[in-house]
């Protein structure tokens, strides 16, 4: 499904965005960067995968979700921005809210290993630092967003059909023809959601802090909710309380 995202991305993008491809200069074109975020961003989507199966999507979806620390931390250790008492509490509270949701009952089923916790870690570090790249590349004033943004989907489609190879060749599976539809579908999903985001931002350029929280706190309280009423995920009550300190946190840090 995830291969096959990015066809339909790299679709939308094209005809939606109408980007300047026969504009742009190879010697202007940030390869490096973008060959960078583009495996990222493949390689995380397999990360996730483990991380839904093993820990669940609501604990997923947080970890995702409180990545936005280490752009947070980046901005002031590499960019020179200042953190005031509120972000700096709103950090604290988003540890808080990791611990927590990652935390374990010793008396839970045995196939809980603390093996399983690296998935979760792994994607709230991988998702840090693809914001922090999408963040330099948004820096790019020499070339417009719209034709990077289809150039990283294109190098996202092409590290993600060279592991459908391995799969297809190597490892000897056979193509799943229907997963092919599910992934069209989840890459107008991926598509559309980096769309909207853009144009909130767009329509509410003096409050910014709007669509951030929006954004996160939807996606936690939804990925919550389906993960247990759709999908019957167990929580206890610390995974819980955690969840209700990841939206505290993102409040905190969206409004400091």
């Amino acid at each position: 499904m995830f291969v096959w995202n990015y066809p339909c991305a790299i679709f939308l993008s094209y005809f939606l965005l109408s980007p300047h491809i026969s504009d742009i200069s190879i010697h202007k074109l940030p390869v490096f960067l973008l060959l960078s975020l583009a495996f990222l961003l493949f390689a995380l989507f397999i990360v996730i995968i483990h991380s839904i199966r093993t820990t669940g999507i609501a604990k997923t979806e947080v970890a995702q979700r409180l990545s936005l620390f280490i752009p947070l931390l980046a901005a002031y250790f590499i960019f020179g921005e200042r953190l005031g008492i509120e972000k700096i509490s709103g950090v604290i509270l988003g540890f808080m809210a990791i611990f927590l949701c990652l935390y374990q009952n010793k008396k839970a089923e045995v196939k809980s290993d603390e093996s399983k916790i690296l998935y979760p870690v792994i994607v709230f570090i991988g998702m840090g630092i693809i914001d922090v790249l999408f963040k330099k590349i948004a820096q790019i004033d020499a070339l417009p967003y719209s034709s990077l943004l289809f150039i990283l989907f294109v190098f996202a489609f092409f590290f993600a059909f060279l592991y459908l190879l391995y799969l297809l060749f190597i490892k000897r599976e056979s193509l799943d023809k229907p997963a092919i539809a599910w992934g069209i579908a989840m890459g107008a999903l991926n598509f559309g959601n980096i769309l909207f985001y853009l144009k909130a931002h767009q329509y509410l350029p003096e409050n910014p802090s709007i669509v951030f929280t929006a954004m996160n706190i939807g996606v936690i309280i939804v990925g919550a909710l389906v993960g247990v009423f759709l999908f019957h995920e167990q929580l206890n009550k610390l995974n819980k309380i955690g969840i209700l300190l990841a939206i505290l946190s993102v409040i905190v840090i969206a409004y400091a």
